[in-house]
């Protein structure tokens, strides 16, 4: 039973861990920092172990296909968020984040379109290699004593928002091609 039900579990754990880690923002002592990049880092291990356990142990389940890319959405998106609202993401990076949430929601809508229609719109490899570096940036981005994780984690979060724009184009096509 748990072997069936862990993936899932994961993935509403990585979901739940959204509240703990906007809170984690206002927390305001030395560990701070610490506090938020453990619970994402949490987090974006779940993603992996999530998706390996269902196809290791063949238990992927609707479930799982549908709620795992929307908890990875939540998760960076929401962290994105309040890194921009504690100015550690600001100037020319508020360019690649305002693009990577607008794809968020572009995909999700798709999805959901898609969902409706029967067309499968499965998670791409250009996906998972956003969704990385999408989580690298902000790890980096949140801490904030060194100025080269400053660097690492601006550079990250251009190129995944340029891959975040090429993956969201396929998706945009394959979406245009159901409506009739």
């Amino acid at each position: 039973m748990l072997k069936k039900n862990l993936p899932n579990l994961l993935t509403i754990s990585r979901a739940l861990a959204v509240p703990a880690i906007i809170l984690s923002f206002y927390i305001e002592n030395k560990y701070a920092n610490s506090i938020t990049i453990s619970i994402f880092i949490f987090a974006c291990i779940t993603d992996f172990f999530d998706g390996y356990l269902a196809r290791t142990w063949k238990v992927q389940s609707k479930f799982g296909r549908l709620f795992d890319p929307i908890a990875d959405k939540l998760i960076v998106v929401s962290t994105i968020i309040m890194l921009v609202y504690k100015h550690k993401i600001n100037d020319y990076t508020i360019i690649p984040s305002i693009i990577i949430v607008c794809r968020e929601i572009l995909v999700s809508g798709l999805r959901e379109f898609l969902t409706a229609t029967n067309v499968s719109l499965p998670v791409s490899k250009a996906g998972k290699i956003k969704t990385f570096l999408q989580m690298l940036a902000v790890v980096a981005l949140t801490i904030d004593d060194y100025e080269i994780t400053q660097y690492i984690g601006t550079i990250c979060l251009w190129v995944a928002a340029i891959i975040t724009m090429w993956s969201g184009y396929n998706y945009v096509i394959v979406g245009i091609k159901q409506i009739d």
